[in-house]
């Protein structure tokens, strides 16, 4: 991918970015429910008809529509995130609080999952129609139907409640991500070998294989040198995908597990009606998608430089 490619694909971002956050913000604003009558039953305070109207002209929330999403938007563009409506805390303090354990969980997962996916799938397609080749195919589609949350639940029950391994709720320290990390992988990993699975079978069916299996290479050698590298584009893409998502918080494993991410953070977000904050979260979500999928197409030429530029 040359630099033009790349500064047209930014380009190509900009009325994305600006859909999504219009979009964001509409649906947040038609939807019931209001952030200071929210507020005051938080605070046990009684919704007083001029003191609701008082707070909403100080929160900016008697303006119209588009006079409220252009006012967040020109803060934004200044680098101004706004204040919480609920917290009074500036949005960046918290949402760059709660980056961090998403980045740590993302990463874990994401890696965990190409531990797991890889080998096994390899190891699948090699031993085609074997008995671990079914029982692990079995294996696969009973996790892909079992909700993560589900999953989740079991684990907690097994580690924590059972073996007494990993505290009950996670906490802020690296044994907290053990649980949350491992439910996500092996949600994903079922899929991820499934894909990883056929990709090799297909790569194994084409003629150049049979000619390096006439000059004597090992199997082994073809699956790792040959095969793998082949099919790594298809698990560019799988990784890409999963890890723009996994930047966006996943909310219900982080809510199960009591995980301080940014998943948490857009659900009490969405609870309050706390617009900066949901407009936060959505803006770090696309940029987090156009960053992957960015560096996804970079990595497609070094895998297989007869990929063009897009």
């Amino acid at each position: 991918m040359t630099i033009q490619s790349i500064l047209r694909r930014c380009l190509q971002f900009i009325p994305v970015f600006f859909g999504i956050t219009l979009l964001s913000f509409g649906l947040i604003y038609i939807a019931p429910g209001d952030p200071v009558g929210i507020r005051l039953s938080a605070g046990g305070i009684a919704a007083d008809p001029q003191l609701v109207e008082r707070m909403r002209a100080d929160m900016g929330l008697d303006a119209p529509f588009l006079v409220q999403y252009g006012r967040w938007l020109g803060h934004f563009l200044r680098g101004d995130m706004g204040t919480s409506y609920v917290t009074d805390i500036p949005v960046a303090v918290t949402f760059w609080k709660a980056v961090p354990y998403t980045l740590r969980m993302a990463g874990s997962a994401i890696l965990l999952t190409l531990l797991i996916s890889l080998p096994v799938g390899m190891v699948i397609a090699a031993y085609r129609n074997s008995c671990p080749d079914y029982g692990i195919r079995f294996l696969t589609f009973i996790l892909n139907a079992t909700p993560g949350f589900i999953l989740g639940i079991v684990l907690m029950f097994l580690f924590s409640y059972r073996l007494g391994w990993i505290p009950v709720l996670a906490t802020t320290k690296p044994v907290g991500m053990v649980l949350p990390a491992l439910t996500l992988a092996l949600v994903m990993s079922s899929r991820y070998i499934r894909q990883i699975r056929a990709a090799a079978l297909d790569e194994l069916e084409k003629d150049y294989i049979v000619g390096l299996r006439a000059r004597g290479i090992s199997e082994r050698v073809i699956l790792l040198r040959n095969v793998l590298k082949n099919i790594m584009v298809i698990v560019v893409t799988l990784t890409g995908i999963s890890i723009g998502s996994l930047l966006g918080g996943t909310v219900i494993i982080e809510t199960i597990f009591n995980w301080p991410g940014v998943g948490s953070l857009i659900m009490t977000a969405i609870a309050s009606r706390d617009y900066p904050v949901i407009q936060a979260v959505v803006v770090w979500m696309a940029l987090a998608f156009f960053l992957v999928n960015l560096i996804a197409d970079l990595s497609y030429r070094y895998f297989n430089p007869k990929i063009k530029d897009l």
